[in-house]
């Protein structure tokens, strides 16, 4: 048995459009913000409640990147597959702080964009470039279309 396992599986929703980078060498870094939402009925008053929590998502993976950077956008809902890292650092008045993410790097990592405009599911591994799949996982769902005042 393996002495350890790091793996982060989340379906959200983007929260706003991905930022894409380069680092020096030309490489392409997509960073995302990705809400996922809990839904239960309050047994004492029967009211709907929600809890949203933000995932920062990071891709090293050039591939990935190119995808995200080309037709991932707010509100498109996505399935994501990476590994946990915490980083510390120290803000602009000195005190140190962590911040935690999901990567996605070249071996570990998968994104599939779930509905869309086409009601397709298009799935993206590191070791393929695309494998495109027209039936919808979801039959019966129509596009959604996103209210910036909700939080998913």
């Amino acid at each position: 048995m393996a002495g350890s396992l790091n793996k982060v599986m989340l379906i959200g929703n983007v929260g706003a459009d991905p930022i894409i980078r380069q680092t020096q060498d030309g490489k392409k870094i997509a960073t995302l913000s990705l809400a996922t939402t809990d839904s239960w009925k309050d047994k004492a008053t029967g009211e709907k409640r929600d809890k949203t929590e933000w995932h920062r998502i990071v891709i090293f993976n050039e591939g990935l990147s190119g995808v995200v950077e080309n037709y991932v956008k707010k509100g498109q809902q996505l399935f994501i597959e990476g590994q946990l890292q915490t980083q510390k650092y120290t803000d602009a008045n000195g005190i140190e702080k962590y911040t935690t993410q999901v990567i996605l790097q070249n071996y570990n990592g998968t994104l599939t964009m779930i509905g869309g405009r086409s009601n397709s599911t298009e799935q993206i591994a590191p070791s393929q470039d695309s494998a495109l799949s027209n039936s919808d996982p979801f039959p019966g769902g129509d596009d959604v279309e996103i209210d910036d005042e909700i939080p998913f």
